[in-house]
């Protein structure tokens, strides 16, 4: 078994898919099933739930729990470099958390204390099966090496924060990825992030903050889906 976790936009072209759920120790959580592939939409199927809400123990353990054995994230971003400009795709191979939120399997509470490494949080070999499938469906370029800095949300960033993001290194921000990557990495669940920049972030647009159309949005969505499930094939 392999999984998709995806979120803006893919979680409106999901199609027909078997509607599944499972009771972990962290909560319930609602999945779906699409051929042999476990998706769970992060922000569930009407997009109702903030980034600091979801219920990210829940959703891993249920992926352990189901024996998946590799997982894809999707991330929908903003821009903060050229490296990856709206309307884009690009890899995600390092990250930076600026959120407030505590999340480990592994507290010295309620389980034995461990620290988990992250000198390599995204595993190479997926990474070079999304690759291929991407390049498979006709596409021509894929960013690598993309840095995504995590916020808490939901609300949006200022130009002074994204400024600083900048200095720090970082290509991308979004609202979700870390606290994924965290704690799949603690349950040895090989993971591979890509991100699609659906805009400028503060400060870096000239209108504000303005989206990509919601047709184009659903065009790279629709794509991503289907290479991430490609690429779960091999």
């Amino acid at each position: 078994m392999k999984a998709v976790i995806c979120g803006t936009g893919i979680d409106r072209v999901l199609g027909e898919c078997q509607e599944c759920s499972i009771e972990t120790r962290f909560g319930k959580v609602q999945y779906l099933v699409k051929g042999d592939t476990v998706i769970i939409p992060r922000h569930m199927r009407n997009h109702s739930i903030a980034p600091g809400l979801i219920n990210y123990k829940a959703n891993v353990k249920a992926l352990k729990e189901l024996g998946c054995e590799a997982c894809i994230g999707l991330y929908a971003v903003g821009s903060i470099t050229s490296r990856l400009t709206p309307g884009s795709v690009g890899v995600i191979e390092d990250f930076l958390d600026f959120s407030a939120r505590k999340l480990t399997f592994f507290d010295g509470i309620s389980a034995p204390l461990r620290h988990t490494g992250m000198v390599n949080p995204f595993d190479r070999k997926l990474i070079v099966e999304f690759a291929k499938s991407w390049y498979k469906a006709g596409e021509k370029e894929i960013k690598s090496g993309i840095v995504y800095v995590m916020t808490e949300g939901p609300r949006l960033e200022t130009p002074a924060e994204i400024r600083a993001f900048r200095n720090l290194g970082a290509d991308v921000v979004g609202m979700t990825l870390a606290s994924e990557a965290v704690l799949l990495n603690e349950l040895e669940i090989p993971f591979a992030a890509a991100a699609y920049s659906i805009n400028w972030a503060a400060g870096l647009d000239e209108e504000g903050v303005s989206f990509l159309e919601d047709e184009t949005v659903e065009r790279i969505s629709q794509k991503l889906l289907k290479v991430s499930l490609d690429a779960l094939k091999s």
